[in-house]
């Protein structure tokens, strides 16, 4: 979008109750892993290595 021109009032109302949304809304909480690996979560975070075998998913 190009700068040349300000944006309207609505636009900038918009945006900022957007940036306000974000700013208030929290990360659920996961729930402990039963049975799982240890440290951060793989999904989200890279791959299990095991025993030097590396599980991509």
């Amino acid at each position: 979008m190009s700068q040349d021109r300000p944006l309207p009032p609505e636009a900038q109302r918009a945006l900022a109750e957007a940036e306000a949304r974000r700013k208030a809304a929290r990360p659920l909480p996961l729930p402990p892993e039963k049975g799982g690996r240890e440290g951060l979560e793989a999904v989200r975070y890279g791959d299990y290595e095991l025993k030097g075998r590396a599980i991509d998913f």
